[in-house]
């Protein structure tokens, strides 16, 4: 469905300078993106603490995580029009004052009832943010230069799962948990007083076009229930309400589907999921989340609960995966202008599949975090990169938000699926640390994950370089 009623315009003064304003601007929104993966792992370690000071129980303990995942993945397709029909900058600039003014809150945070407002605010802020970040990156790039933009702001979401946990045991270690919400201020401070200097106002005129409201609560409402339902198949304790939850999801997406094809201005144009690099992106980017997040997760498990590491010292362990994320993203940047999607999506997977078998083979710390876990995280930091350039590479200039917004919601389901399947087939060990059966079970799980992965990503992914003619501009 086109809509080419739709247009931006900028006035001539107010464009940034072509060459260092745009890395600049693109420094600036990969600080924010940071921000935000950061916050979805960085309070795993700090649980405890938080726990201890506010009061939380184990069974409420999972909601400090799942009160800002839920409204992150559930409102990123509603982020993700409104920067469409508003403008992104516009849209971004108000998500981060929400997640910034958020972070402070919860900072301050004295009650359970406090801090979970605050991180419920926190995600609203970032599907706001996120999706009108990525859709200014990929408006104001093109060429190889794109691929090069996307790469780096591929790297920011595969490096910041890792460096949270790093980020997470620092501060908890040091000054204290509120400071894992603090450090998220500075941050967003600076961005939002720079980003306007170099980032053009945009001014959209959009005729009759309006945002699809009851779509928007429907897929809000089935995203969070599926995210929070498979959250709870990962929990023993309440697996049929998980499941209940995952057929209230399926009942809500049949609504949305309904509601979307009689809609006279639908909130998803499913055109937009019938196109192959769409789907192909959703399929490498759904996978590697899983993987990526999940394998993190056994990690962080392992070190702590098994090996009886502090917070700081497995924080710090994170490090060479880390970097070894960086790594591989830095180099699919440049190796998916030249070899294409389908060679780099599918080596990253074979990467992942043999560091996820290595990792099986032991869970002592050096072979698993070197010959293990970082062998897998330069595959998948290079699937990010791969996932990204491929479904952004037909977006059109009136699709940019909603198309991010579509990889950034299956980021978080994947992100979830992987934790609660890998903790389900782990169960043993997570139960009882000092045993590994489970750890080993799940990391031959992942390591066959990863294998399907590297086939689909062979069946699917188009051959060729990613487009990178649609109509350039400044979004």
């Amino acid at each position: 469905m086109s809509h080419p009623s739709f247009v931006q315009r900028i006035h001539p003064q107010t464009q940034a300078a072509p060459g260092r304003g745009r890395w600049l601007a693109l420094l600036l929104l990969c600080a924010a993106q940071f921000m935000l993966i950061l916050d979805i792992t960085v309070i795993n370690i700090a649980l405890p603490q938080i726990a201890g000071e506010l009061g939380l129980d184990s069974g409420s303990a999972s909601w400090a995580i799942t009160a800002y995942v839920i409204p992150f993945g559930g409102l990123l397709l509603f982020g993700g029009r409104l920067s469409d029909l508003l403008g992104s900058r516009r849209v971004f600039l108000v998500g981060l004052i929400l997640f910034t003014v958020s972070s402070l809150l919860a900072g301050f945070a004295g009650s359970v009832a406090a801090l979970l407002l605050a991180r419920a605010g926190q995600g609203i802020g970032a599907a706001l943010l996120s999706p009108s970040a990525l859709a200014t990156v990929t408006g104001r790039f093109a060429g190889a230069e794109r691929h090069r933009a996307l790469a780096i702001w591929g790297a920011v979401g595969a490096v910041g799962a890792a460096a949270g946990v790093l980020v997470g045991g620092l501060l908890t270690d040091g000054p204290g948990w509120r400071w894992i919400f603090f450090i998220n201020i500075p941050v967003g401070v600076v961005v939002a007083i720079v980003l306007p200097l170099v980032v053009p106002a945009v001014t959209v005129l959009r005729s009759d076009r309006r945002m699809d409201l009851v779509g928007a609560v429907l897929v809000t409402l089935g995203v969070g229930s599926l995210i929070y339902g498979i959250t709870s198949i990962g929990d023993t304790r309440q697996p049929v309400g998980g499941i209940a939850l995952i057929i209230a999801a399926v009942v809500l997406f049949a609504l949305f589907i309904v509601r979307e094809r009689k809609a006279a201005d639908p909130l998803l144009d499913f055109e937009i999921l019938a196109r192959r690099p769409v789907r192909a992106g959703i399929v490498v980017m759904l996978a590697a989340s899983a993987l990526l997040v999940g394998s993190f997760f056994l990690l962080s498990f392992i070190l702590q609960n098994h090996h009886g590491w502090s917070p700081l010292v497995s924080g710090l362990a994170f490090l060479p995966v880390a970097l070894a994320t960086l790594a591989g993203a830095h180099l699919s940047g440049r190796l998916v202008s030249h070899a294409g999607g389908r060679a780099v999506a599918t080596s990253a997977f074979v990467f992942a599949a043999i560091g996820t078998g290595m990792a099986a083979l032991t869970v002592d710390v050096v072979p698993l975090l070197i010959t293990g876990v970082s062998v897998a995280a330069v595959g998948l930091g290079s699937s990010f990169v791969a996932a990204t350039t491929t479904a952004m590479s037909q977006a059109q200039p009136d699709e940019l938000g909603i198309t991010s917004a579509v990889i950034n919601t299956f980021h978080e389901l994947g992100a979830a699926l992987g934790v609660a399947t890998l903790s389900v087939v782990a169960a043993s060990s997570l139960a009882a640390p000092r045993t590994v059966d489970g750890f080993v079970a799940a990391f031959v799980t992942a390591g066959v994950a990863a294998a399907a992965a590297a086939l689909a990503s062979l069946l699917l992914v188009p051959a060729g370089k990613p487009a990178t003619d649609t109509p350039r501009f400044m979004h």
